[in-house]
């Protein structure tokens, strides 16, 4: 992964787009890593994945819920501030 200053990337900012096509590059700070800099390709990889891995999660808590019994009304029974 390329990393370049944060000066560097705002004078070359079409070079900075150009290389994030190859791959990611890094922008510092005052000796920080501040952004990443990444193609719309990885970007949305990225966001599926991060997308596809909240819905299986989502699913296995459903699955649990119901296996423990867990219905809509004692879930809304719970959530009410008497919680019985």
């Amino acid at each position: 992964m390329k990393t370049i200053a944060a000066t560097e990337a705002k004078n070359r900012l079409g070079a900075v787009l150009d290389a994030a096509q190859r791959e990611p590059v890094v922008i510092r700070r005052q000796d920080r890593d501040v952004a990443v800099v990444l193609s719309m390709t990885d970007y949305e990889r990225l966001r599926s994945a991060n997308i596809r891995v909240f819905l299986e999660l989502r699913d296995e808590v459903a699955a649990e819920a119901a296996r423990a019994g867990l219905t809509e009304a004692r879930l809304a029974r719970l959530l009410t501030n008497d919680g019985a």
